[in-house]
């Protein structure tokens, strides 16, 4: 019988506190699974080191484990902290996807990132995209380690028969993200920008780069959706299990909705939701980052996933729980 979650399973969400591992906790908790779901705080579970890994997984003995817990930023902070970004998500994901392996885990869901593609990937980039060309230099010491980590899960799979999955969402927005000034990804960055203008009756506002880049934008309720989905129904090399152009059976798939925007565009949408009525300036000093980052999501549609939240909807939404 091929493994799905079951009510009795115990279900471990690395990372339940930011914005994907809460929408995922959310989700589970809606759907009934109440009792079972293991969420433990970082005094109680230090992912970063291996012997507390260990420990907690020998005593709590979970069946389901989603590693949704990673170091993220922005531009800025990738650039500025690469080591960081490289070897705490190295840590992280290693720990626990090694750990899960030994202690006997049912299933693994690793979630890794669009960033993880050549910067000039063919558009829409399919999966077997992976590893074709260079990366983006602004993030490329996340999306290696993330990289890493996919093919950790892939060669537990290939080597000892480890029943390990992997999605690569596109960019994220929603509740619990994170809206700092200087480490927040974009869509936080932008909202937070434009809700400050609104409320400070301010008569401009500076967005980063020339505003001209292309982006696809999920809400993050819509991933957890795919990952309850795919752990109950994507089993790689099952009869309807994806498959590359040569036939062979993919192992990580995309999440997206299939649709992008350019960052100009962006802001002039949340500027209207917002009602911000101000001059929008572009600093064309500071990095647009990729040119083009738009995923086939093809596969994970076939399989019968596919989002739910219109970008209009998800940001009126977000807005609606903000306040600066």
């Amino acid at each position: 019988m091929k493994n799905k979650i079951e009510t009795q399973d115990k279900i471990f969400i690395a990372g339940s506190n930011g914005m994907v591992g809460s929408a995922v906790l959310r989700l589970f908790k809606k759907n009934g699974y109440k009792k079972n779901l293991l969420i433990p705080t970082r005094e109680e579970l230090n992912l970063l080191d291996i012997t507390s890994v260990k420990k907690w997984f020998i005593t709590n003995k979970p069946d389901i484990v989603i590693i949704a817990a990673a170091k993220v930023g922005g531009i800025l902070a990738n650039s500025m902290n690469p080591a960081d970004f490289i070897l705490d998500n190295l840590k992280i994901q290693t720990n626990v996807i090694e750990s899960s392996w030994n202690y006997g885990i049912k299933r693994l869901l690793f979630l890794g990132s669009s960033c993880i593609y050549p910067k000039y990937s063919n558009q829409p980039i399919k999966e077997e995209c992976l590893l074709t060309g260079g990366l983006e230099n602004t993030n490329e010491y996340y999306a290696i380690a993330k990289i890493a980590g996919l093919k950790l899960c892939e060669s537990l799979r290939m080597q000892y028969g480890f029943d390990a999955i992997t999605l690569m969402p596109t960019n994220l927005y929603g509740p619990n993200d994170n809206y700092h000034s200087e480490n927040s990804h974009v869509m936080a960055s932008l909202l937070k920008k434009f809700l400050i203008a609104k409320s400070q009756k301010l008569d401009s506002v500076t967005c980063w780069g020339s505003g001209e880049v292309l982006r696809e934008f999920m809400h993050v309720d819509d991933l957890a959706e795919a990952i309850i989905f795919c752990l109950n129904n994507w089993h790689p090399g099952s009869n309807n299990s994806p498959v590359d152009k040569s036939g062979k059976f993919l192992y990580h798939l995309n999440v997206g909705t299939g649709k992008d925007i350019s960052i100009k565009d962006l802001a002039n949408k949340i500027a209207k939701i917002s009602k911000f009525e101000g001059e929008i300036l572009w600093d064309k000093t500071k990095p647009d980052g990729t040119p083009k980052k738009q995923l086939d999501i093809s596969k994970i549609n076939e399989l019968g996933w596919q989002a739910k939240i219109d970008l209009n909807l998800g940001i009126k939404k977000t807005i609606s729980q903000l306040s600066f």
